[in-house]
């Protein structure tokens, strides 16, 4: 496969999975800025920005923070690459690059979401049914392309695309959620932070199943770091990737599958009290620069014209 075509299709399904992701924070940090948990608003709806990274670009164009400037800035901003409309927008683009490797369904799904989120701009819907639309339209992407796209070079990058990202996401917003919360004994307050976190990354029902009515920031650490269960997990993005690279064809990518692997050991062998007592701040920090490395060395290996 063409470097050309394979890095469209990379980041096709990566801005596509940077999209649900924003809407997931955009609609659990509003949800908690609501609750009276003993947390300021500003310090919830701050967290999506800190998580992509975007404070100071925010703060450049709004004066203040509140529900509907960061649900303007995080949805609907033109040109910022954090923003969901942003995000639609370059995916679409290379779709449209890659349609002769992509099916039909495939490229009327993403041109489908195009026209129609275009629409909603000239009138945006609430916040909520908004970021509902949006994960909605990512498990339709998701749903189409593994029901018709043959398993080949194509069908790899695509998902090599949305697990890298997943991966960059979750340990991001974990870095942010763990370490938000302050000292003070707040029972009530934990069960929302903690429950808030388990619903950004779709993972309430899987803490449910594996540790009942448990729930504190051992439990989430541990089923959010180092279990398959769910599917956001970091564990479950790792063997993802691994699987994925081990199944592109070629002599290419060793670097990264070696960086992978080694990776994913220390998830598979690790224990969450070793973690907690070593720091999971660094573990975090950590992971996400070996990340960021894999990922430079998937753009070396397969994605730059030799």
């Amino acid at each position: 496969m063409l470097s050309r075509t394979a890095s469209d299709l990379y980041w096709l399904s990566r801005y596509l999975e940077r999209a649900e992701n924003a809407a997931r924070m955009l609609e659990v940090s509003h949800s908690m800025a609501m609750m009276p948990a003993g947390r300021s608003a500003e310090q919830e709806l701050a967290a999506p920005l800190r998580v992509t990274g975007t404070v100071a670009a925010f703060w450049d164009e709004h004066a203040r923070l509140g529900v509907n400037e960061l649900y303007q800035f995080l949805a609907w901003h033109s040109e910022h690459p954090a923003s969901i409309y942003h995000c639609f927008r370059r995916a679409r683009e290379n779709a449209h690059a890659v349609r002769g490797r992509i099916t039909a369904e495939m490229w009327e799904t993403v041109n489908a979401t195009w026209i129609e989120l275009n629409r909603m701009r000239k009138n945006p819907p609430a916040l909520k049914p908004f970021c509902d639309w949006v994960k909605e339209r990512s498990h339709l992407w998701r749903g189409t392309t593994y029901g018709t796209l043959a398993r080949g070079d194509a069908f790899h990058f695509l998902r090599l695309g949305t697990f890298l990202e997943r991966a960059d996401n979750s340990a991001r917003l974990l870095c942010v959620k763990q370490f938000d919360a302050t000292d003070e004994n707040n029972s009530l307050r934990d069960y929302y932070h903690w429950t808030a976190l388990l619903q950004a990354l779709g993972a309430l029902e899987a803490h449910q199943d594996a540790f009942g009515g448990h729930l504190d920031a051992s439990s989430v650490a541990e089923l959010l770091i180092l279990r398959s269960e769910a599917p956001r997990s970091l564990r479950a993005c790792l063997e993802e990737i691994n699987s994925i690279l081990g199944q592109i064809r070629g002599p290419q990518g060793r670097r990264a599958k070696g960086i992978a692997r080694v990776l994913l050991a220390e998830l598979e062998f690790g224990a969450i009290d070793e973690l907690q007592q070593h720091g999971l701040r660094e573990f975090l920090e950590q992971f996400l620069l070996t990340i960021d490395n894999i990922g430079a060395e998937i753009r070396h290996s397969y994605l730059e014209a030799v």
